[in-house]
């Protein structure tokens, strides 16, 4: 017999739009009218057209998006009971683009089964790799991983049945695994999904990874902004205990293993494996040199593997269908998968998952839509979080893969991706950029501390008309200083934003110094408003509007503006309906 049920979307994203009081009500008219039909809360599947919601029956699926609360008796009334689809409510066609380009390794349990229930997680397969692992040698286990390719998704891209092996040969007896989810990267959501939507698949690549090294503790590192995941993972842990997925002599083996929980404070500096020690050990986030690396000497001293959340996600997939289908995928040297967070001037923000060597273009027009005004033309495209670089439109056919992307100047980072429209300035960006690492800075190391500030006070300084021509030498000398110097990976990619524009947008720079003018219209100190007299019907909108009496007017004539006592608010914009205002 078919199963019924009916899926809600809630993640962080559907739970902000209403998913769970869309579930209540769901499930109150379902135990109503006395029907057998399962109601499921899931992760969020990856777009947002929250809250999205699945009715399944008779085996046919049908997805609903933009659903709210007060949308629940319709379907129900229609669809549940009566057969009827609600059309307007369907998920359109900008739903099936933004799946049908991906390749869903990491996310393909996200939005389709219940993080909550072990039961959900098994029937998919869950914890057949970790049985099939505790059959073999541990070393077999480690060629496998290297042999499938599968490099670190954190960032570095370093090679992790590497890593692994590194621990492995460690003579300490004591040894540990960490999972880093200390996802810090601003519009970076891609682990706290996977967390809140597959904590199991997690759970099973950190035990492996355990039974690989030869460690007994595991300890997932989740920032306490993530209430949810944070939920999710400790019901998941408990849930895997009582299945004797975790504990003592797992799957009646001799290996035994346990993994606690830290909440970190939300530094960003902590998702640096050495600083993230450092905060494990109950000192201030703070990297320390390398080598030793932690996977010889990390945690208390002992060998300690870090990987971060889709790293490990990635491991029971791998045993399951072999190196082989892995090393397939993707390119010469970047294998697999990478999850991206889309944002920015885009139409389909969300979460995609697309095989590596996918071109840039190919993920903005595919699954994200193209951009989202199209009257406005692509300029842009952050990759890496606040430490990676502007990759220019003239490049958007480079692919997406480590060493193609460190090319152009940009790194792969965790997955950020921000695609920018003409209505961005280059300069203004980079300095907002700028503006976060410096905030984030832990202040260890001079070219950090130090060099970062005196980079950003000249960005502040070429946004505000005051910049000279001198700044751009004095910003490269200090960007590659800074890179080459720092201490950790902060520090050394941190001047990327800075680079990557000085690069490919040196006219905006320039523009900024020599004619004090932004393109784009948005620094602020830069601007200047007119009317535009063949434009205005002399109503006076803009007169009553201004809070600082910067505009003059008598009825029947022209408004004007006195610069002077502007303070560029742009009430005066936003009120003209005939935009006479410029």
């Amino acid at each position: 017999m078919t199963e019924k049920k009916i899926l809600i979307c809630a993640g962080t994203s559907g739970i902000s739009a209403g998913a769970c009081e869309v579930f209540d009500k769901f499930k109150n008219l379902i135990s109503k009218n006395s029907l057998k039909i399962s109601v499921i809360k899931t992760g969020d599947r990856g777009l947002f057209r929250d809250v999205l919601v699945d009715v399944i029956l008779d085996g046919k699926r049908t997805t609903y998006e933009l659903v709210k609360p007060e949308d629940v008796d319709e379907i129900f009334e229609k669809h549940i009971l009566n057969g009827e689809i609600v059309k307007r409510l369907t998920a359109k066609e900008e739903y099936e683009n933004f799946f049908k380009p991906q390749m869903r390794i990491v996310l393909k349990n996200c939005g389709l089964i219940d993080p909550e229930d072990i039961n959900d997680y098994i029937k998919t397969g869950g914890y057949k790799s970790l049985e099939k692992v505790l059959k073999q040698k541990p070393e077999e286990v480690i060629v496998e991983i290297k042999k499938s390719g599968l490099r670190g998704r954190g960032g570095a891209g370093f090679p992790t049945g590497l890593k692994w092996e590194l621990a492995r040969k460690s003579s300490d007896i004591e040894k540990f695994v960490i999972c880093n989810a200390d996802e810090g990267d601003p519009g970076a959501f891609m682990d706290r999904s996977i967390l809140e939507g597959d904590p199991h698949s997690v759970i099973e690549g950190m035990i492996i990874a355990g039974y690989c090294i030869g460690a007994n503790t595991g300890i997932i590192y989740c920032r306490a902004e993530y209430p949810v995941a944070i939920k999710r993972i400790k019901i998941a842990i408990k849930q895997a205990q009582e299945k004797n997925f975790l504990g003592e002599k797992i799957f009646n083996s001799n290996f035994s293993f346990k993994i606690l929980l830290k909440q970190g404070a939300g530094a960003f500096v902590c998702g640096e494996e050495t600083a993230l020690i450092a905060s494990l050990e109950g000192k201030r986030g703070m990297p320390r040199p390398r080598p030793p690396f932690p996977a010889q000497k990390g945690l208390w001293g002992k060998p300690t593997v870090i990987n971060n959340v889709e790293t490990l996600a990635n491991i029971p997939r791998i045993i399951e269908n072999g190196a082989r289908w892995y090393s397939k995928i993707g390119t010469k040297k970047s294998k697999g998968t990478k999850v991206f967070a889309l944002a920015g001037n885009i139409k389909n923000t969300g979460l995609v998952e697309i095989p590596m060597g996918t071109t840039i273009r190919e993920l903005i027009f595919g699954p994200g839509g193209g951009m989202q005004n199209k009257r406005k033309k692509l300029k842009a495209v952050q990759i890496g979080g606040p430490s990676g670089g502007c990759i220019p439109e003239s490049l958007i056919d480079t692919p997406i893969d480590y060493e193609s992307i460190t090319k152009t100047g940009a790194i792969m980072g965790s997955g950020g991706f921000i695609v920018m429209d003409e209505s961005t300035c280059m300069v203004d960006i980079t300095k907002f950029f700028l503006s976060f690492t410096v905030a984030e800075s832990c202040g260890k190391c001079p070219p950090c501390r130090i060099g970062l500030k005196r980079m950003l006070e000249i960005l502040e300084k070429i946004t505000k008309g005051e910049g000279s021509k001198t700044d751009i030498e004095m910003l490269r000398e200090l960007a590659l200083m800074i890179k080459k110097t720092a201490l950790c990976g902060l520090g050394n990619t941190a001047p990327n934003p800075v680079l990557t524009t000085l690069n490919y947008f040196l006219d905006e720079y320039m523009e900024h110094i020599e004619e004090k003018k932004c393109r784009a219209k948005v620094c602020v100190e830069l601007l200047k408003f007119r009317v535009i007299e063949e434009k205005c019907k002399k109503c006076g909108l803009c007169f009553k509007a201004c809070p600082v009496s910067a505009i003059e007017w008598e009825k029947g004539k022209i408004a004007k503006i006195i610069n002077e006592k502007c303070i560029k608010c742009r009430a005066c914009i936003k009120v003209c309906p005939w935009d006479a205002i410029e």
